[in-house]
């Protein structure tokens, strides 16, 4: 018995020592941040963040709610939120990803290349940290593990220092071909109110991004009111409406994408907490925008593991959409016109050239401070202890004896890289596979790294 808990603590060591020194080698540059604090996004005219508290109301707008509430009464249908159970891969809400300029571009093969932007070079800046962690992708299984099944799997990144926004669908890391692959992609250069193309999609059906449109964490938490409307879904749609650009259905009698949706200004709130009063507010003042497909009054927050849904989501589920109205279709202020669809983020070639969707050769990493190790979850074994001092100890002469042989490993990154990516996908996609068995613990696994050769 004192063998094999000999054997598994070493295991275990090994384990944390090599992703730990990949990590420390990987270590050097500024790294990419999963959510955090963000300026307004898109300008203040944008039809984002431009208050509708005053615009008409449409004619047919009792018409549109009876529809919604057709055959049931329906309520506001909160979807955010942190891991689907503590030290979970699965989460729920979108995160969001935050870059430098610095960050390495990373070419996409997209299924739906003819709307997509940015196609057949690199073009997204991926961190890769993404390919084997988890929650920097929609879902938060690590983008080895392909989920495209059973979830949206939206990549959101922001380029800190450009202002630029990059959207992804529908992505997953092909690990045969160490390649990134995607549903559809779009750019928005958040420094203009460009819309896309009329007909095309982006990472959302409308053709409109998704990030501006969600309830964050810390804008609800900050100081200050919430100034920008939120994302909601409806299950059909009938055509599509500006800010929209694309279809997806014609349903008579059903909004259409693009269409906004105003919390009435007699609507009393005082009853509700204060941070839902703030949220409730927004809605009053910035409304709601159809953006996609799914259950009737969907909204879409952030992954962040504060937020409290047994505070927030019965008090969400007191509004219904007869407490709604539907403002004049089309509606933009006087001052809003539709711009020529936005340049590529070099100001050159425009971002929506169709190009071949298997991507450019040549996109695979070389390797080098830029990559990233997986974040480690240690489980603890049953009948074996260890002293924590001794456990710390061991890590750091694994650690150290490992970090020796570090430019050698850079010398060797993609095929050891590789090595380790395989099991942690191996490890990630068990978990997924058996995400219902349980969803009150962490999952036991008998996972184990790689053995090495250094």
């Amino acid at each position: 018995m004192t063998r094999i808990c000999a054997v598994r603590a070493f295991r275990r060591l090994r384990k944390a020592a090599v992703l730990s020194s990949l990590s420390l080698v990987g270590s050097l540059g500024w790294a990419a941040e999963q959510g955090g604090p963000l300026p307004r996004l898109f300008p203040a005219d944008n039809w984002w963040n431009v208050s509708i508290s005053s615009a008409p109301i449409d004619s047919s707008s009792n018409a549109y709610i009876r529809f919604i509430n057709t055959p049931n009464t329906q309520s506001l249908q909160p979807s955010f939120g942190g891991d689907a159970w503590p030290g979970s891969d699965e989460s729920f809400g979108n995160p969001y990803i935050i870059v430098d300029r610095s960050q390495p571009k990373k070419t996409v093969a997209f299924q739906y290349w003819n709307e997509s932007d940015g196609v057949g070079y690199p073009f997204y800046p991926i961190p890769d940290e993404a390919i084997l962690q988890p929650h920097w992708i929609q879902s938060g299984w690590p983008g080895v593990v392909d989920a495209r099944q059973d979830h949206d799997r939206h990549m959101l990144i922001v380029d800190r220092d450009n202002n630029y926004l990059y959207e992804l669908w529908n992505v997953w890391f092909d690990l045969a071909n160490w390649q990134w692959r995607a549903g559809g992609g779009a750019f928005f250069d958040m420094n203009t109110n460009n819309r896309r193309p009329e007909g095309w999609t982006s990472a959302d059906a409308s053709g409109l991004a998704i990030l501006p449109g969600l309830i964050r964490y810390d804008e609800v938490y900050g100081a200050g009111e919430i100034e920008h409307a939120f994302r909601t879904t409806i299950r059909v749609t009938n055509g599509y409406v500006y800010p929209a650009s694309h279809l997806t259905s014609w349903v008579a009698g059903a909004l259409p994408m693009g269409a906004r949706l105003r919390l009435k200004a007699d609507v009393d709130i005082s009853h509700f907490s204060w941070e839902v009063q703030k949220i409730f507010r927004a809605m009053k003042k910035y409304g709601l925008i159809v953006a996609d497909n799914g259950g009737d009054l969907g909204l879409s927050g952030t992954y962040d593991r504060r937020w409290d849904n047994d505070l927030l989501n019965p008090q969400f589920r007191q509004l219904t959409a007869w407490d709604f109205e539907v403002i004049q279709l089309g509606y933009r202020p006087a001052s809003a016109s539709p711009p020529p669809p936005s340049p590529g983020p070099d100001g050159g070639s425009p971002t929506h050239e169709p190009a071949s969707g298997t991507g450019a050769p040549g996109s695979k990493p070389t390797g080098g401070p830029g990559a990233a190790a997986p974040e480690t979850h240690l489980e603890a074994t049953a009948g074996c202890s260890s002293s924590a001092g001794a456990g710390s100890a061991g890590l750091l002469i694994v650690t150290s004896i490992l970090l020796l042989g570090a430019s050698r490993a850079l010398a060797l990154h993609g095929r050891r890289e590789k090595r380790i990516a395989l099991f942690a996908a191996q490890r990630a996609a068990e978990q997924h596979a058996r995400r219902n068995v349980s969803r009150t613990a962490p999952l036991e696994t008998t996972f184990h790294p790689p053995d090495l050769e250094w």
